[in-house]
């Protein structure tokens, strides 16, 4: 009854059309940054921030993206995703705008918020409009959008860096977002049944203030802040409190952010479970693999591009195959055959040297993406199958939220452990007064990298190769732990 009364007025084609436009800004924001990223730390300089530019994207993304859903689901999901594209938009043209990596990553934090609302709502409006049966196939065309940023993407983050300039990553992403927004303006429409409902901005507040000070502690850890001092100390407190506060605030409000009750089906919970350990996997792989092939293979930037471009192949090709396998083997053995794929990718990336060139790093992406696709795609079809309505919009959103949630704790706590890594390698050869973390910018520059005397060269590419290698360990580990969440799943959905 639902879908009919949207399907009055909106015009379905042309609502998906720009539906997958908003998408593919997301889609390609993964594969250029991450191609574009080390020639921009090279501009910029602050390699020790490399992360920081991840995860203040994430970070922001995962604290708006539940109160968006939250919004879309009293207000509507059209006004809430219009917001969300504008903001995105103003984050871009800071974040091309930007002349010092502390700039861009403070843009970055603006971006995120915009992004909180790209992702969610827009897989929340097809759930609205097409049927369960016909969900499975759409999710699939969503997922194709993957495929032409795989396309697209690193042949315009490689064009851009090695031609123009990186600025044009993120103002690339302005006409797009006009045309996603057009495009629901015009075609789509919803009744909304008027309802007054509190809205949980503490929630918001709390749980945006302690994930902001674990991502501290994960990033800078040991590296610029030291584990025995009173600011680790006051963050680590700040965590605790910040973490219980959420729980607390979640159980006594009237409209919480996040209802735990949801949490109480088996489908949601290993499914949101299953997304956290996949988005570290996600992240760890696409903001770290350009760093490999270009300063450790010294590839360019566009071959660095193609070894994520497997990736967005991969993901889309599983979504559209998950869409048919759903409704033949059910959304568990689906999701089964995505675990597995994840953990054929993650030894590819353990087993990864640099003499076994970009073919094989992009072999490992590949697999990922066809993990990522037939997960991804089974969680989203049975979740919005699980809840109504006015549920819907959160739900999605929750677990659009634990994996970025993944993501962002995955992108510090595997970029702190890269940090580390480099930091001992240089205590190690006694190197501190000579070169420093940030120094492996003029590794992802060919004309600044010949410049390096031979030995300091060898040091922190051996450095940077061994950071990479515990990140790829721990790729692997977490591609385990997912298999083993999914077989959790249970047989039937639940309704």
């Amino acid at each position: 009854m639902e879908n009919r009364k949207v399907q009055k007025k909106t015009r379905r084609p042309f609502v998906l059309a720009a539906i997958m436009v908003g998408m593919f800004l997301a889609a390609i924001e993964a594969t250029i940054v991450s191609t574009a990223m080390p020639t921009i730390a090279s501009e910029l300089g602050g390699f020790s921030s490399y992360s920081w530019v991840f995860s203040a994207y994430l970070l922001t993304n995962a604290g708006t993206v539940l109160i968006f859903g939250k919004l879309s689901d009293i207000f509507g999901r059209k006004p809430i995703y219009i917001i969300g594209v504008c903001v995105f938009l103003a984050g871009s043209t800071a974040c091309a705008m930007a002349d010092s990596m502390e700039m861009l990553v403070a843009a970055r934090f603006f971006q995120g918020i915009g992004a909180g609302a790209l992702m969610p709502i827009a897989t929340t409006i097809v759930g609205d409009i097409y049927t369960k049966e016909e969900r499975a196939k759409i999710q699939g065309y969503l997922s194709s959008v993957w495929g032409i940023s795989a396309v697209s993407g690193p042949v315009l983050g490689g064009f851009f860096v090695d031609v123009l300039s990186w600025h044009y990553v993120f103002l690339m992403n302005i006409p797009l977002g006009l045309l996603a927004i057009i495009g629901i303006v015009f075609f789509f429409h919803e009744q909304i049944e008027k309802e007054k409902r509190h809205i949980d901005y503490i929630g918001s507040v709390l749980m945006v203030v302690s994930i902001s000070s674990l991502v501290m502690i994960l990033v800078e850890g040991g590296v610029s802040i030291p584990w025995n001092s009173p600011i680790m100390y006051g963050l680590i407190f700040i965590f605790i409190t910040g973490l219980t506060s959420f729980f607390i605030q979640e159980k006594r409000a009237l409209n919480p952010m996040m209802p735990f009750h949801i949490w109480k089906y088996r489908t949601i919970l290993f499914a949101n479970l299953t997304s956290f350990t996949t988005g570290m996997i996600l992240i760890g792989m696409a903001s770290y693999l350009p760093a490999f092939v270009q300063g450790v293979m010294e590839r360019s930037a566009t071959v660095a591009g193609f070894t994520l471009t497997t990736l967005s192949i991969g993901w889309p090709i599983a979504a559209t195959l998950a869409g048919r396998l759903y409704m033949k083997i059910g959304f568990r053995t689906t999701a089964l055959l995505g675990g597995l794929s994840l953990m054929i990718g993650g030894l590819f990336f353990l087993t990864l040297t640099p003499e076994k060139g970009p073919i094989w790093a992009g072999t490992g992406s590949f697999f990922i993406g066809i993990g990522m696709g037939l997960s991804t795609t089974s969680f989203i079809v049975s979740i919005q199958t699980t809840v109504g309505w006015k549920l819907r919009g959160i739900a999605t959103a929750t677990n659009m939220f634990m994996r970025t949630m993944g993501s962002a704790i995955g992108a510090a706590l595997l970029g702190g452990l890269l940090n580390k890594q480099i930091l001992q390698s240089i205590e190690t050869h006694q190197l501190e007064e000579t070169v420093s973390v940030d120094s492996t910018n003029i590794l992802m520059d060919a004309e600044r990298r010949e410049s390096l005397h031979d030995n300091v060269r060898q040091v922190l590419q051996n450095a940077l190769a061994d950071g990479l290698h515990v990140v790829y360990i721990g790729l692997f580990i977490l591609a385990i732990i997912s298999f083993l969440l999914i077989t959790q799943l249970p047989k039937k959905e639940e309704t």
